[in-house]
């Protein structure tokens, strides 16, 4: 047997991390390309159809002056906000479900952005506010109730189990408050607040754009940093502090990244429903490997929320067109229940 041989048979797993690494690499070409492709068809298609080349030229600021108003103006803010949206609640949801180590653990699920849909209700409907004054009390909102379910859940320490059943104990609680405001509301400011129970990405402006992707630009480097640290974290408390790691406080910064992700993206479009939930386990489920991946994470929220927006303008039959949140809604609510039957299963309870 030869040296070379020799060597390789030693070294199975670098030769498997290998293997994971190229077909992480093919994922993320693949899905990329999806989300391109569904970009493009956005801005193309419409009830005044632009072609290709004519939105190409409207990018760059040439071409007919009608289609560049409706790139510029109608399709493109949409698109990008998607884009954004996808970024945020997918990379919220990872790092919620990797560092409670539970499938059940997004901010769609556990109340962090029913909380701030309910401050932002309650900014229309109450104060009488609008515009960026919204989104500011939707992030708040977001982050009092991650905070209050952070104090409830502390028992020298967190676990996944008990930090989701608060939380689903405070989703309740704020799907009770928005019941409340809107039953007290007049109907045309209840219609208004249609955004902050689904989420849609209508109506969205360029200056609301770039207050989310500030934001993400201070978040997602944030993520890519703290990531070896989330690694760590999932290999056990004992092991992670064997390893020098404060866990503690790392789990703390983990967990106000997540949560200012997930409120960002509320802020910005609505809670999109199940888009946090899904998309980490369909990268993982894509790269073929347990690990977090978080490009392959992201690019999947993307996707998701391209497809969702896309098929709520154009796909449902007689041209009705309903806020993105149903229809992710209407796909995540099956996987959930699918979730909850495999595990009673696998566990034995059923």
């Amino acid at each position: 047997m030869s040296a070379r041989v020799a060597e390789r048979m030693s070294s199975p797993s670098l030769a498997a991390r290998s293997a994971r690494a190229r077909r992480e690499f093919v994922v993320v070409l693949a899905v990329a390309a999806l989300v391109v492709a569904v970009a493009i068809a956005s801005l193309v298609v419409g009830s005044y159809t632009v072609s290709v080349p004519n939105v190409l030229k409207a990018l760059v600021g040439q071409g007919d002056p009608k289609d560049a108003f409706i790139i510029l103006q109608l399709r493109l803010p949409r698109v990008v906000v998607g884009i954004l949206a996808g970024i945020a609640f997918a990379l919220a949801g990872a790092i919620f479900q990797a560092l409670l180590s539970n499938p059940l653990a997004s901010p769609d699920i556990i109340g962090i952005t029913g909380g701030a849909s309910a401050a932002a209700v309650a900014a229309l409907l109450v104060l009488g506010l609008g515009g960026i004054a919204v989104s500011a009390f939707a992030f708040v909102g977001a982050l009092a109730v991650a905070t209050a379910i952070y104090a409830l859940s502390w028992r020298s320490g967190i676990t996944g189990n008990r930090f989701v059943l608060v939380g689903i104990g405070f989703a309740f609680m704020v799907q009770g408050l928005l019941g409340y405001l809107l039953t007290r509301a007049d109907v045309r400011d209840a219609q208004s607040a249609l955004v902050w129970l689904v989420g849609s990405l209508s109506g969205v402006r360029w200056g609301d754009i770039l207050i989310f992707g500030i934001g993400l630009l201070v978040l997602v480097p944030a993520v890519a940093a703290l990531s070896p640290r989330l690694r760590i974290l999932q290999l056990g408390d004992t092991s992670a502090t064997g390893l020098g790691l404060p866990v503690s406080r790392t789990r703390l910064l983990l967990l106000f990244v997540a949560v200012a992700l997930a409120a960002l993206g509320t802020a910005a479009v609505g809670p999109i429903a199940f888009v946090a939930f899904v998309s980490a386990p369909i990268a993982r489920r894509l790269t073929g490997t347990g690990a977090l991946a978080l490009v392959p994470t992201a690019l999947v929220g993307i996707l998701v929320v391209l497809v969702a927006d896309f098929v709520s303008q154009h796909a449902l039959p007689g041209g009705v067109q309903v806020p993105a949140g149903i229809i992710t809604g209407a796909i995540g609510a099956p996987y959930l229940l699918w979730l909850l039957a495999t595990t009673n299963r696998s566990r034995g309870d059923a």
